[in-house]
Formats: C-alpha cells, structure tokens, sequence
C-alpha cells in the first residue's frame, strides 16, 4: 500500500500550508514522510526527508541554511546582448525569450533560489548546481555527475547559457523549453529522487519561501509549475556575451594574437567546417547531430525520444560559449581536452548510416566520413581562438553565485 500526497490533501489543502507557523510544517513534513516510508513498496524514489535548516560552517558552528540576498534586487530584466547577437539573422530565427514567462527580478531571484538549494532533493544534497558549477559555466567538470544517492547519470552534465537562443534541451532533446527541463532532474531518480507534490508540500515548510513566491507571483502559493517558471527567468537571464571574442567583434578583433586570428580564420573557413555546424554568434545550441563518435552506438540519443532509426546517435550540439571551461566533452564525455576533440576531427569520425553530410566527403548523410588531418599549428590555433569564448564575467558575477551558506 502507498499513500499519496492528494489523499492528504483531501484534509488539509496544499494551498493554506504557506500560512502555518514553521514549527506546524514541518511537524507535517515528518508526519508525512513517516508515513509514506512505512507503507512503500516500490524501489523507486526515497522518501525525501525533512528540509535541511542548518549548515556547518568551517568552525563547526550551525548556520541556518536560508539564502543571503540583497536588500536590492540584482537586475535580471535588463540584460541586454551585444548588437552582433542582436542582429544576428540566425539568432533572431531561434531567440526564444518571448516564449512564455517574461523575466522579472522576483521570479529570477526565486529561480535563482531553487537553483541552489539542497532541499529540491529527497535527502537534500543535491541541488541543481550541484552539477552545474559556475566556475566551470555551469558544468561540473565531471564524465558523469552524481546523483542524490551517490549513483552516476548516464550523460555529462551540460553547460548553461544562452538558453533563449537554443531550441530543445538536454543530450537528446527531450525537453521542448527550458521550464520543461527545470523540473525533470528534479523528478529523475538518480539525481534528485522527488516528486512533484511531495516538493511542493516539502517546500512549503521552509520560512524564506513564502515570501519569495508571493513577490514573484502575488501569492506565497507553491505549485511546480511557478517553480519551473522561476527557474526558467533565471536560466534565461544567464546571458553569455563578454569574452575576448565578443570584445573583438566591437574592434574588428585588433587586440587577438596572430594565433588566435589564424585559429578563428579557419573556424570560419570551409576547410575546417566548425561553424558549420556550431552556428551563429551563439556557436551552437540548436540543432542535433550524429558526428560520428562511434560506429556502433550503446547510447541512441535522439533515437531514444523518436524512436526513429534515423536518429541513432544524433545528440545536441552544444554552445562553444565557455568551452575551455566545460571539460570534458561530448554527451559520455570521452574526451579530456579540446586537443583530444580536434584529434578526433581530425582522424578518428567513424562512417556511420546516420553521419551528418556536413562531415562527410560527398556532403550526403551516411557518406564517407571526412577526415581533416589537422596539423599541430592549426590544432593550436582553433583551441587558442575557441579560448577567446570564455567569458569571465559571466562565471564570476555575483547575480548567478550561490546565496546560501557554504
């Protein structure tokens, strides 16, 4: 036998829980957790267990676990992309940020909460930047990251920015928007083991919570779906555009080395074919490929949404946004460096039925594939121009930094 949430909700609705006194909710919590954990049958997800409410600093003394923010609001409405973005026809074709919730400082200072807070996992230690550091532009550095019980996902964390100049998100493409990813790793048994009502209900026992929902929503009422919207106006406002490149478009890229200026000439020659592929002034995000990484695939990708044989081993092709910082690469990431990307353009593409044309030698899907035979000096070019993407304002700003205690 297994209890679930709408049953107690029959008795006491979820809508008045943000009006009880702490203590009652999370009396609640227990109540509900104890519960559910002695009537479970399934394997599935754990019960999640009460919401973390201190942390140990380095001194060993008890924190509370509430976030610091500031008395003003950071400006997140106001983020506005360079004109060589702005202008970009292809960019343009694909800009999504009109598509649903526009952003408001309150809805993106409350994503920004959740993005950080341990409690959107059953056991509260995970949180979405948990495998999305903003050192590393919100990857995680890892192959694989760990989940909520210590278990591997099966594909490398993705970096984050830009998201309103992207179509489709994760490897494969699952998620239509971004509001729609928000909420599947939290959903995923692996990394964070919830369910949707039992983090409403968890939630809604945490005191800075209320607060937060009624400025961005008018009501201290927490429901998944303000949640997804809140975490989507904050990943949509982590805008990418100061890097070296960005600044050099403004200078006709007078201050790049004769290296990088050999590298980014030949990104953007037909020879090497980068951007054909990694397109616009966003250098990617919006299309799926099959690039040739194996010529028998484990992992299907695409294939595994459509269902379509096509689609064998056609995945995301990321943003190059930040890459020197979002080792390693590819959806299983194989490779350890960009040195070890450019040696498998360079030699390595299997022939595969799906291959892209744009690496084949007779530009038709499932030709021969290419081969470009990159010498050292080119290699060292494009990995000193792809260099020029990285964007230390953008890792190092405070509006996208974690607000609770460490």
């Amino acid at each position: 036998m297994r209890f679930q949430l709408s049953a107690i909700n029959t008795f006491l609705p979820l809508k008045i829980i943000p009006y009880l006194s702490v203590q009652v909710k999370h009396l609640l919590f227990i109540g509900l957790a104890v519960v559910v954990v002695s009537c479970r049958k399934d394997p599935g997800l754990i019960t999640p267990v009460p919401p973390v409410l201190d942390s140990i600093d380095d001194g060993g003394t008890a924190v509370p676990y509430v976030p610091n923010l500031p008395d003003t609001l950071y400006d997140y409405e106001n983020i506005v992309y360079p004109q060589h973005m702005l202008n970009d026809p292809i960019l343009n074709i694909t800009n999504n940020s009109n598509d649903g919730d526009n952003i408001t400082n309150e809805g993106a200072t409350l994503g920004r909460v959740l993005f950080y807070d341990k409690n959107l996992s059953a056991n509260n230690t995970i949180s979405c930047a948990s495998c999305h550091h903003q050192n590393k532009a919100f990857s995680d550095g890892m192959k694989f990251s760990s989940g909520y019980l210590g278990e591997l996902t099966g594909r490398n964390a993705m970096a984050i920015s830009n998201v309103n100049y992207q179509r489709r998100f994760f490897w494969d493409a699952r998620a239509a928007t971004i509001e729609d990813q928000a909420l599947m790793p939290i959903q995923n048994a692996v990394e964070m083991g919830m369910t949707l009502s039992n983090l409403e209900l968890k939630l809604a026992t945490l005191s800075y919570y209320p607060e937060l929902f009624t400025a961005a929503f008018g009501t201290p009422e927490i429901t998944a779906s303000k949640i997804a919207t809140a975490l989507g106006m904050f990943m949509k406002s982590m805008r990418s555009f100061r890097s070296d490149y960005d600044l050099g478009v403004e200078t006709n890229f007078a201050d790049f080395t004769a290296e990088e200026l050999a590298g980014k000439e030949l990104f953007f020659s037909g020879d090497a074919k980068c951007n054909n592929c990694h397109i616009s002034q966003n250098f990617g995000g919006t299309e799926r490929h099959n690039n040739g990484l194996d010529a028998i695939y484990t992992d299907l990708g695409l294939a595994y949404v459509t269902d379509n044989e096509a689609d064998i081993g056609r995945f995301k092709n990321p943003s190059l946004r930040n890459i020197e910082l979002t080792a390693p690469y590819m959806h299983d990431g194989r490779f350890a460096t960009l040195e070890e990307v450019l040696d498998f353009y360079s030699t390595d593409v299997n022939a595969h039925p799906n291959l892209d044309d744009r690496l084949t030698t007779t530009v038709t899907t499932g030709g021969p594939p290419i081969h470009f035979n990159f010498t050292a000096a080119q290699k060292a070019s494009l990995i000193a121009f792809l260099k020029t993407l990285t964007d230390y304002p953008y890792i190092t700003d405070p509006k996208y930094s974690n607000p609770f205690p460490d």
